[in-house]
């Protein structure tokens, strides 16, 4: 059975870093893009970046462009979410997620098949 295990959360102040990694385990498992959600307590989830899989390709969402960057590494099959400039507003669990196919774009929880347990994120002002 495959899993996707994040890691990297935690409490820091506003303006600064964390790095979120999201590592693949179990049977060989393949995907065309991951990419990385967010939830804030109330509030619907929301779609933060995305990387495909074979290209490269980087999506982000408005909110976050500039100041995160997705990437991968391939022979880990890991993806890595680099978080700068933290705002009390990026405060939430943020979960990993594997699109195994077409259909639904990357921004698109609906997409993706295999989902993380997620990893709190917690920005003080």
């Amino acid at each position: 059975q495959v899993q996707l295990v994040e890691s990297g959360g935690g409490l820091v102040q506003a303006g600064g870093s964390l790095r979120l990694s999201c590592a693949a385990s179990g049977r060989t498992f393949s995907s065309v893009a991951r990419g990385w959600f967010r939830q804030a307590p109330g509030k619907e989830r929301e779609f933060v970046a995305a990387i495909s899989w074979s290209t490269g390709r980087t999506y982000y969402g408005d909110s976050v462009k500039g100041r995160f960057t997705i990437s991968r590494d391939n022979a880990k099959n890991t993806v890595y979410l680099q978080m700068n400039s933290l705002k009390p507003e990026d405060t939430a669990v943020y979960y990993c997620a594997a699109k195994s196919g077409p259909g639904f774009e990357v921004n698109t929880a609906r997409g993706y098949d295999l989902w993380g347990q997620g990893t709190q994120v917690t920005v003080s002002s």
